[in-house]
């Protein structure tokens, strides 16, 4: 299926940015807890703030992209700041520094995504819907391959040392601002909008690929309806199980994955998530966005509980690709579900909300991993982890009714 040139760009933009994201991204918890002496509790604080602070900026963001109809310099300036944030982290001498930087990464992260994922569903048509975000995740996530390999080069080869390694990080942050700036447009918005978005026709199992019907002029403030708020609640719950995936690379560290070995077994994630991204996007466009989301989640608590009982390093590598599909299955869809239940003048309302959920829980999520992880063990975070994702999947499939393919 051929995609507009909006949503190429989009995906390339994410490709160079991840590129750049991900040469860090491997070895901060290595560096923050072996260079900087910093604690699992201490780790998990860093990052839930940085992704609390960036998923709590997306709702106000999306919210003024529908207000000024214009998505593209929210979207601009997000891409911009993080691209001159990042490289930061090489002069960083302590936590506190790296938390600073961090919070500014992920402040340019959250002003872009949700306007950002708006531009996407403005600029398809609901049948290529999950397909669309299935290719930018796709993507994405192939960005995450190649950052990942550049680093295990230049550290294998000695190249560069890390602290050399965050500085050219500019180098493709500041090239996906240009590709951003020169050839993305703003899209019309449509003043149609899919069957699947009233909470009504969902609940009575709506085709998603059903043909557009027509709809009465939408205001920015019209209600975004009962089905869409009972699956952002149990989003929500999810998201209490997803603590940062640093904890992930601190247990394969302690499984005995080498430090030079980890920026390939992150790789090695990407591939997966990347390969997955794509088909499973389009599945999702085929079949529905309940079963996929259900699979991907199902995915994710076997995978933790799987880190839970691991012992040798093997099973480190084998649980990193397995953990790949969960991504490859549920983020695209799930981005496709939300642009589904939303009326197009609040798709950016719409997101802003949805990020802003994953946002509020990232924080005690990895706070209360780290905590457990202190005072329990590794093993006791991971199964608490895999119980809240296995109870979200349930009340995932009482919730969201079932759609026809």
């Amino acid at each position: 299926m051929k995609l507009p040139r909006n949503v190429k760009i989009l995906a390339a933009v994410s490709f160079l940015t991840d590129v750049a994201s991900e040469l860090v991204y491997p070895l901060l918890p290595v560096f923050l807890t072996t260079t900087l002496g910093v604690s699992a509790a201490g780790l998990g604080v860093i990052e839930g703030f940085a992704e609390s602070v960036s998923s709590l900026l997306r709702l106000p963001a999306g919210w003024w992209s529908d207000r000024t109809r214009r998505r593209k310099p929210l979207v601009v300036i997000g891409y911009t700041i993080a691209a001159l944030s990042r490289p930061l982290i090489g002069f960083a001498q302590g936590a506190g520094q790296v938390l600073a930087i961090r919070m500014s990464d992920r402040f340019g992260k959250g002003i872009r995504t949700a306007p950002r994922d708006a531009l996407i569903a403005d600029s398809v048509a609901v049948g290529q819907r999950g397909y669309a975000y299935g290719v930018h995740r796709g993507s994405d996530n192939l960005g995450a391959v190649f950052g990942p390999l550049i680093a295990w080069a230049a550290l294998t080869y000695q190249w560069a040392d890390l602290r050399t390694l965050f500085f050219w990080t500019a180098v493709p942050g500041l090239l996906s601002v240009l590709f951003l700036v020169l050839f993305v447009r703003e899209a019309p918005r449509s003043l149609t909008t899919p069957r699947v978005v009233a909470a009504a026709s969902v609940k009575q199992g709506t085709d998603v690929n059903g043909p557009p019907v027509p709809a009465l002029h939408r205001e920015s403030d019209e209600p975004l309806g009962a089905a869409f708020w009972k699956m952002l609640a149990v989003i929500f719950l999810f998201t209490l199980s997803l603590s940062t995936d640093a904890f992930l690379l601190l247990r394969a560290s302690q499984l005995g994955v080498p430090q030079a070995m980890i920026p390939i077994l992150w790789a090695a994630l990407h591939v997966v998530k990347s390969s997955s991204s794509f088909v499973g996007g389009a599945l999702s466009d085929r079949f529905g966005r309940r079963p996929l989301i259900l699979s991907g989640w199902g995915i994710y608590a076997f995978v933790y509980l799987g880190f839970a009982v691991a012992s040798v390093q093997w099973h480190a590598w084998a649980l990193f690709v397995v953990y790949g599909l969960y991504f490859g299955l549920s983020e695209g869809t799930e981005k496709a579900l939300v642009a589904d239940l939303a009326p197009p003048a609040r798709r950016g309302a719409a997101f802003g909300w949805f990020n802003a959920a994953v946002g509020i829980a990232a924080l005690p999520a990895s706070i209360i991993f780290g905590i457990v992880w202190d005072a329990y063990g590794a093993e006791s975070a991971f199964v608490m982890a895999a119980g809240i994702a296995a109870l979200s999947s349930l009340l995932f499939a009482v919730v969201v009714p079932r759609q026809r393919a």
